[in-house]
């Protein structure tokens, strides 16, 4: 059973229904008004937990892979839509009993209460006076409680949750280009040279007969361009993340109560 103690550890804990199928994370804990102790608890559900739904935690169970509620997963989901304004009205907290078939005393409780009062009030013919609880006049709008009343506003907590975004993926993969180099190229070519009979080269040009017919052959050599392939290693690329810090506006209406004197002075004051 959890209690007022242990309401802390409930903040933030997966909530699995009554078959151990996860519903949502547990967002804030409503306290029953006459008991103080927990009576309901909201459950982010949907996508991103953008949806809150009110489950009874009053038979819940807390283990350590989270809360464990006592109704399923198809019944929180089809749960009357409640805004989690921070209090729950007799008529919603009336209605959420009814859903899920439990059994709430807080409205017949209050009932009960502002008629005693009422009551006393008729046998011992007071308005504006001392009344049996030891308060100077009585409360016009329920049970009568101390000499003072409560004034409440509420207060506006930002906090941060993580969720995902997004996803980045490194992938390689081959494409093609045309590269063009210039590279010098040799060739032989055939060029003819004569040469005047002088007294040096007379002698060759006598080696022979004086008319007959000859053939002299020469190898011609050229370059030709080679290509050659090679995949060498040109660079190392990983994915890595950094965190980035920025500022958000977070606009939120809040309410919050304010008092006023009637009757003490000409003119009403409010404060």
């Amino acid at each position: 059973m959890i209690g007022t103690d242990t309401i802390s550890r409930v903040i933030g804990q997966d909530v699995y229904d009554e078959a151990g199928e996860k519903i949502g994370s547990a967002s804030e804990v409503y306290l029953d008004d006459e008991t103080g102790q927990p009576e309901w608890v909201t459950v982010r559900t949907g996508l991103f937990g953008t949806k809150e739904s009110f489950v009874p935690i009053r038979d819940a169970d807390l283990t350590n892979d989270g809360v464990r509620v006592p109704v399923s997963k198809a019944r929180v989901k089809d749960a009357p839509k409640i805004d989690t304004d921070g209090h729950l009205s007799p008529q919603e907290e009336q209605e959420l009993y009814r859903y899920y078939g439990l059994g709430g005393t807080t409205d017949t409780t209050r009932t009960t209460q502002t008629e005693t009062t009422g009551m006393a009030g008729m046998q011992t013919g007071t308005t504006d006076t001392t009344n049996t609880h030891g308060t100077v006049g009585h409360d016009t709008s329920g049970p009568t409680t101390d000499n003072a009343m409560t004034r409440s506003e509420e207060q506006l907590h930002v906090g941060t949750r993580s969720e995902e975004v997004g996803r980045a993926r490194l992938r390689k993969y081959v494409v093609s280009e045309n590269v063009t180099e210039t590279v010098p190229v040799t060739r032989e070519e055939v060029r003819l040279e004569r040469e005047p009979i002088t007294d040096a080269n007379i002698g060759n040009a006598m080696d022979g007969p004086a008319i007959s017919e000859e053939e002299h052959e020469v190898t011609l050599h050229a370059e030709r361009p080679v290509v050659e392939k090679e995949a060498v290693p040109v660079e190392r690329i990983r994915l890595d993340k950094q965190t980035v810090t920025e500022e958000a506006q977070v606009n939120e209406t809040l309410r919050k109560e304010e008092v006023e004197i009637e009757g003490a002075a000409d003119d009403d004051r409010r404060i």
